[in-house]
């Protein structure tokens, strides 16, 4: 995976958005974005805030990451976007971290979330991307897909060790 000069990814945001907002967002989808993100936090897995989403992203567990335009400093979750990118996750911005944070079950804000299971939000969440990427090829960019759950390898290490495991008792009788 080629590497992503920061100097040219934050190069252009929108008028009068963050630096590292890299494509506006009409107010439906925001609003559409909000209710994704409340009805994956009743019936799926949700991670709030920078660190956690940032772990999710790197982990590869992160379904779709929700970025506040309201954060100060901005640096908190500057490098969430480029992030993403390199990691080939969806990503969206919202006008406000406080209607994020009360979307994501805080009674507090919330710079950022990441989706991790949508539970009953799955098919909203696609077509939220749907709409996302639409956004994004208007913007100049990319689209990008939700990550496909990867299967694990731990399973099928263990049903190794098992079949190993029964070829020496067995051998040995």
């Amino acid at each position: 995976m080629s590497t992503i000069d920061p100097r040219v990814f934050y190069a252009n945001p929108p008028p009068g958005k963050p630096i590292y907002v890299r494509f506006a967002v009409p107010q439906e989808l925001a609003e559409m974005t909000y209710n994704v993100v409340s009805m994956a936090k009743q019936t799926g897995v949700v991670k709030r805030g920078s660190n956690e989403t940032t772990k999710m992203i790197e982990r590869g567990l992160a379904k779709l990451v929700v970025i506040a335009e309201d954060v100060d400093p901005p640096e908190i979750v500057m490098h969430l976007p480029l992030l993403c990118e390199e990691k080939g996750v969806p990503y969206i911005y919202v006008p406000s971290k406080e209607r994020l944070g009360k979307a994501a079950g805080l009674a507090s804000y919330a710079s950022s979330v990441a989706i991790v299971d949508p539970g009953q939000a799955a098919k909203d969440l696609e077509d939220l991307v749907s709409k996302l990427n639409d956004v994004r090829v208007s913007a100049g960019l990319n689209p990008i897909q939700i990550p496909r759950a990867q299967p694990q390898a731990k399973p099928q290490q263990r049903e190794q060790r098992e079949r190993r495991g029964r070829e020496v008792s067995e051998g040995g009788q």
